[in-house]
């Protein structure tokens, strides 16, 4: 499966149960949620999936019965990246092969703190062993370091990296736009960065976001394309503070918190994340507009 129609690609929570395990039913429920409401592609296992904190036979048990209950309705990204270039590799092969997972999400390497020539190191080194193709993360307020340009550039060249999620403003997606190859995959990470990355000619978002809001997304994405740029613009702004608000603590929180309050349930968060304040809720409900 291509990506051709995956604008709004959502970096999915992963469902809990009461005790903080895996919840499967859960699962399925939010991917239909989803499905229904906008989303043209999944990113399992990712930050906002609270990837860091799930055992590996947790995130491969995930990842299957991910691919499984979407059956190929849209494309299905892994996140596989860690800051060990040797377990990378092993992570991101046992991912490939499970069935129906279409590519992998590969960070940049995280407090380590590599140099542009370690991250080309790096990458390289992870295309040409895996068995997916893959996209690099740069998101430098996580990571500690910023894959450059020009980096990104000649990673763009190898035949095994298909895109980018980039987490630093549409200034420099712009410029990343403008030197890599018209069929390399350039999204932002940023759901605030959604409509300017659009209309510098990004793909899309892998949106947090899109969990609430995806019809008005793709509503916003339609306009421009029919070149209702002020209707794009009104949207836009209508979902700018509710996309702050849903960072207004450590992510995946708010976005939990919203949807269990409108019955998609999925459970709390895994320490160090704590689920959000019991006296904010309210608060938070309403700058959701929910």
């Amino acid at each position: 499966m291509d990506f051709t129609r995956a604008e709004i690609i959502t970096a999915m929570v992963t469902p809990l149960d009461e005790q903080g395990k895996l919840d499967f039913d859960r699962l399925q429920k939010l991917i239909e949620h989803l499905l229904q409401t906008g989303t043209q592609g999944i990113l399992v296992a990712g930050t906002t999936g609270e990837g860091p904190t799930l055992s590996e036979a947790e995130k491969l048990a995930l990842i299957k019965k991910t691919v499984e209950l979407v059956a190929d309705r849209v494309p299905v990204i892994a996140g596989t990246g860690t800051n060990n270039t040797q377990t990378t590799i092993d992570f991101t092969n046992k991912v490939a092969e499970i069935p129906g997972v279409n590519a992998a999400l590969v960070v940049v390497p995280y407090y380590n703190k590599p140099d542009q020539r370690g991250m080309v190191a790096h990458f390289e080194t992870v295309a040409a062993a895996s068995g997916l193709p893959l996209f690099i993360y740069n998101i430098p307020g996580r990571t500690g370091v910023e894959m450059q340009v020009e980096t990104i550039a000649r990673l763009a060249k190898n035949k095994n990296i298909i895109g980018l999620k980039d987490c630093t403003g549409n200034v420099n997606l712009a410029k990343i736009k403008a030197v890599v190859p018209e069929d390399f995959l350039v999204y932002t990470g940023e759901d605030a960065d959604a409509l300017a990355a659009k209309t510098i000619g990004a793909k899309g978002v892998i949106s947090v976001a899109s969990h609430l809001y995806g019809k008005k997304m793709r509503k916003m994405y339609q306009a421009v394309d029919e070149g209702q740029f002020l209707l794009a613009a009104e949207l836009m702004r209508d979902l700018t503070p509710k996309m702050q608000a849903m960072f207004s603590a450590p992510s995946p929180s708010p976005t939990k918190a919203a949807l269990n309050h409108i019955g998609i349930a999925v459970g709390g968060c895994r320490l160090p994340i704590l689920s959000y304040p019991a006296e904010k809720l309210n608060e938070l409900y309403q700058k959701l507009d929910l």
